[in-house]
């Protein structure tokens, strides 16, 4: 590989001591409530995720980084018109993919040939995002890859060659773009995490920007020293739970979801940590990150609301990938989808996000017809009301019910419903088909004795469904009744709420 910089070792090392020595970093602290940076990402709460690079060009995913610079090729290359789209949507902050797994640079390395230097099309994309940023009032964050497959020092058995490979691009975009609110580091499952020089990298983000909030995808693990992956909806107690990656100023686990009884100490070493969560899902229905040739669906208005909500609930944030394509903008019908949430939600530049409502069903006693059995799962009536969309009610056949208890004296204006649909792995093996099994429902509660039906369905629920209710109603019980299904219905979560 052809450097654009010749450095010595000797000299690279030095010049990182002396950042190290000279740095007034904020060093995480352990705490009950947030830092600096905690409470800016908090405030932020809402972001655009933007996948783009030389995976765009190729229909993949991850690509392994032989993929020639010169694939990389957008015909009307427009990172203005990604962030007038954030910001037309409500957004408040967006997070560019710097570099992925591939090792594609999307700005001019001196570390490196393998950037948009070397391709046809040499606009700094790093450059640009962070100008548009400036220019539509965002805040500007990064996503950059601590796995690298194309770069040889990353094979190199002394790991801190491909660690100073690293410190010297992050400086490259903490001094050349202006301010960096975020550091998103993904792919730390390539080596073990005392390799990765984490407490390197965080010191010389610091230096540059105290309240740029860093993490690294997997945050979070079971037991301290060892790779048993928590997974965010086991979450639910204090300081049960240890850092895989320290320091980290918030938890990531792409795209999983916390709950609604998510905590935020964590463990490190016998002292305990406040993090919050940042969450990361797809526009796209079929869960692609980078976009593809063909045209895909996004998910439904009602999906993405009720995620935004779930998401951004307890202090956390939600960043939602909005790809570009390989003519490098935006797909017209994509910008409108994530443009018409924002005003659906009602989302202003400044001030609080937006709150779902007032869930006067969580943890209520919940039984079922049926629950079906498996060899290594569970499907209890009482997973579709505790506040995980990880857990699920499942029937024992195809016509069935599940009635929550409700305090009568509680009144409720909203019915929120994820259902659990069949999934096919499309060839990608990121992308996914999903196919709703409920066709046929009702939502009925309890008046005088008898049941009334308030809602009837008679689509397909697909995978969330919002029933606003133009009145108040108050009940002992609701029910969910399948009139029609063609496999045996599953619930992740039922939802009654107060609307605010």
């Amino acid at each position: 590989m052809r450097l654009k910089l010749n450095c010595q070792p000797v000299l690279i090392l030095s010049a990182l001591a002396i950042i190290c020595m000279h740095s007034t970093a904020q060093i995480l602290q352990p705490a009950t409530s947030p830092n600096a940076a905690q409470k800016e990402l908090m405030k932020r709460g809402y972001g655009m995720f933007i996948h783009f690079g030389v995976n765009t060009f190729t229909d993949v995913e991850w690509s392994d980084g032989t993929t020639p610079a010169s694939a990389y090729n957008p015909t009307n290359l427009d990172p203005d018109q990604w962030v007038r789209t954030a910001k037309e949507a409500g957004f408040r902050y967006g997070v560019l993919i710097t570099k992925h797994h591939d090792g594609f640079c999307l700005w001019d390395s001196q570390f490196t040939d393998y950037d948009v230097a070397a391709s046809p099309v040499k606009t700094d994309v790093v450059k640009a995002v962070a100008d548009a940023c400036k220019k539509y009032g965002l805040q500007f964050a990064i996503y950059y890859s601590l796995w690298d497959r194309h770069e040889p020092s990353f094979n190199d058995k002394n790991p801190q060659l491909y660690i100073d490979y690293m410190l010297h691009q992050l400086k490259e975009l903490f001094t050349n773009y202006g301010p960096i609110c975020e550091l998103w580091l993904d792919g730390g499952w390539k080596r073990a995490p005392s390799d990765w020089g984490i407490d390197q990298i965080y010191k010389l983000v610091k230096r540059y920007n105290p309240k740029c909030a860093v993490s690294v995808n997997h945050t979070i693990v079971n037991e301290e020293g060892k790779r048993k992956f928590t997974l965010p909806s086991l979450m639910t107690e204090d300081n049960r739970y240890y850092f895989q990656y320290f320091p980290s100023d918030f938890r990531l686990w792409d795209p999983k979801l916390i709950t609604k009884f998510d905590k935020k100490q964590y463990q490190h070493e016998g002292q305990s940590y406040y993090l919050p969560f940042e969450h990361t899902i797809c526009l796209s229905s079929r869960w692609n990150w980078f976009q593809k040739s063909a045209q895909l669906p996004v998910r439904a208005l009602d999906e993405l609301q009720e995620l935004f909500y779930w998401c951004t609930d307890n202090d956390n944030s939600l960043v939602i990938n909005v790809p570009p394509d390989k003519t490098g903008r935006i797909r017209e019908y994509e910008a409108l989808a994530v443009i018409e949430l924002g005003k659906r939600l009602g989302l202003s530049a400044k001030g609080p996000l937006p709150k779902n409502g007032k869930f006067i069903s969580l943890r209520k006693p919940a039984v079922a017809s049926s629950e079906a059995v498996g060899k290594d799962a569970q499907f209890s009536a009482s997973f579709v009301n505790d506040g995980s969309l990880d857990s699920r009610w499942m029937a024992a056949d195809t016509l069935a019910e599940i009635t929550i208890d409700l305090d009568p004296a509680e009144e409720f204006n909203k019915v929120s419903i994820f259902e659990y649909e069949d999934t096919k792995n499309l060839p990608d093996g990121f992308s996914q088909l999903r196919t709703s099994r409920i066709k046929e429902y009702s939502i009925d509660i309890l008046q005088g004795g008898q049941w009334q039906t308030i809602y009837l369905g008679t689509e397909p629920m697909g995978d969330c469904k919002v029933v606003n209710l133009p009145r108040n109603y108050k009940t002992a019980k609701l029910r969910f009744k399948i009139l029609k299904a063609s496999a045996p219905p599953s619930l992740y979560e039922l939802s009654v709420i107060k609307r605010l």
